[in-house]
């Protein structure tokens, strides 16, 4: 089974699914919301069609560490979430502060077009956060 990890803004949800040995995050695509039926329809699609277990929903707390209004709208995802695929295994929110920051980065070291950045730039935020996910519970492994 895998993981999949959400990348939740208000205009967009970048989306990212694990390898089937949880190490390697991938990009899957962006949903571009329209209404909330709309989106949960697309992320059982992509549930069912990855076979995840469980989804890391990205948790943006604020730089000192609080909760915000984002974080709140995430952890009401969750439950919804959780509600909506009993099936899974695990919904778990992750700390994502700066992972649009590192996925910017990355791109820029690509040398990728600033059009092409805005276009995928939540997706890849959605693997930093999934790539973090993945190498906490490896390294937890090794303990």
């Amino acid at each position: 089974m895998r993981v999949m990890s959400l990348d939740v803004g208000t205009k967009t949800i970048g989306i990212a699914v694990s390898d089937l040995m949880g190490i390697i995050a991938n990009g899957v695509e962006t949903i571009h919301r329209t209404s909330k039926e709309r989106d949960y329809k697309r992320l059982a699609e992509l549930i069912k069609e990855h076979e995840v277990d469980t989804l890391v929903l990205g948790y943006p707390k604020n730089m000192n560490g609080s909760v915000g209004e984002r974080a709140q709208v995430c952890e009401a995802m969750a439950a919804e979430l959780k509600e909506l695929f009993p099936d899974l295994k695990d919904v778990v929110l992750w700390d994502e502060r700066l992972s649009t920051v590192a996925a910017t980065r990355v791109m820029v070291d690509a040398d990728i077009s600033r059009k092409k950045r805005k276009k995928v730039v939540d997706m890849m935020a959605a693997v930093v956060i999934l790539q973090n996910y993945l190498d906490s519970k490896q390294f937890k492994a090794r303990l």
